[in-house]
């Protein structure tokens, strides 16, 4: 008997989940978190995905994923087709990685989406990892409270459901995640519900175009106006002579996220910015050192956030 086919919603988000086969590890250290990462920011980038929450355990991974006019399917294929063949180079396997094909829930409304992000970023303290949600590194809940980057992760959308202002927000998030602690999920948090396909009806409507189709990808030119605008600068300040704060403060931080998004390499961006590769060297170094928060909040659209006052829109 045939599988039934996925039901395509564009734009509509759906939490899926992917175990180990067998309930085996699928990861064995951290350098194949940092792949799977990879391979996830790879199928942002051309599959047209948005990725609202993730959480990746030891043994299966939860992620709300918005897909466009590709069905989910695409990008699940690269990311876990991929990563499968990854693991079996690395790790004498036998047999399959994962346990069957992904289950995909779509979101229907909302309330469900705030719940399904709390209950993917709650994994960890679930599971007696972790008392604090905020002590996993490998989940999007650090990114959501400003200590932690993630280009490839979307965080605007949900703050948007909690406050205007973006700390506001944060702090509303923080408190409704917490909330969760020790309470039973839904069982449909849980992978529960009809193998993937859930029934959408008249009370019961998908989330869906809650996000333009996608932005223009980012590019180096594109991350300079964006922080020069920022700063009240124009590009060709950040390669003059001088002293200016607001100038070295911006080209430290296109570095730090041009490295992030490999948009260049330290020497190229010295190169264009007329300093010496040392230079700027020093200027990342002091600035991981004595300014941590700043660099992991002021992402891309952190930064436009703060030209706007601090609003998450």
């Amino acid at each position: 008997m045939s599988r039934p086919r996925r039901l395509h919603v564009r734009g509509g988000i759906y939490h899926v989940i992917l175990r180990g086969n067998h309930r085996q590890p699928i990861f064995f250290g951290d350098a194949d978190m940092l792949r799977l990462e990879a391979l996830v920011a790879d199928a942002v980038d051309l599959c047209g995905i948005r990725v609202h929450a993730y959480c990746w355990m030891p043994n299966h991974l939860h992620v709300a994923i918005q897909v466009a006019d590709a069905p989910l399917g695409v990008a699940m294929m690269r990311i876990a087709s991929r990563y499968a063949r990854y693991v079996q180079r690395r790790v004498p396997t036998t047999g399959h990685l994962f346990e069957r094909r992904y289950r995909a829930i779509l979101v229907h409304d909302l309330g469900y989406l705030l719940e399904l992000v709390r209950y993917i970023h709650l994994n960890p303290v679930r599971a007696g990892l972790v008392g604090d949600p905020a002590e996993y590194p490998w989940s999007g809940h650090r990114a959501y409270l400003g200590s932690d980057s993630r280009p490839w992760l979307t965080i605007a959308h949900v703050l948007r459901l909690f406050a205007s202002e973006i700390d506001a927000a944060r702090q509303a998030y923080l408190r409704h995640v917490l909330a969760g602690i020790g309470v039973e999920p839904p069982a449909e948090l849980r992978g529960g519900g009809t193998g993937g396909r859930r029934r959408v009806g008249v009370e019961q409507r998908p989330v869906v175009d809650v996000l333009p189709r996608r932005d223009p990808p980012v590019t180096l030119d594109t991350l300079i106006e964006h922080v020069c605008a920022a700063y009240g600068l124009r590009p060709e300040d950040l390669a003059a002579t001088g002293r200016s704060r607001s100038a070295a403060r911006a080209r430290t931080l296109v570095a730090h996220h041009a490295i992030q998004l490999n948009l260049g390499t330290l020497t190229d961006l010295a190169r264009r910015f007329g300093r010496a590769t040392s230079t700027l060297s020093e200027s990342l170094d002091v600035a991981r050192r004595r300014a941590p928060g700043w660099l992991a909040t002021a992402s891309v659209a952190a930064v436009e956030s703060e030209r706007r006052g601090g609003r998450t829109e």
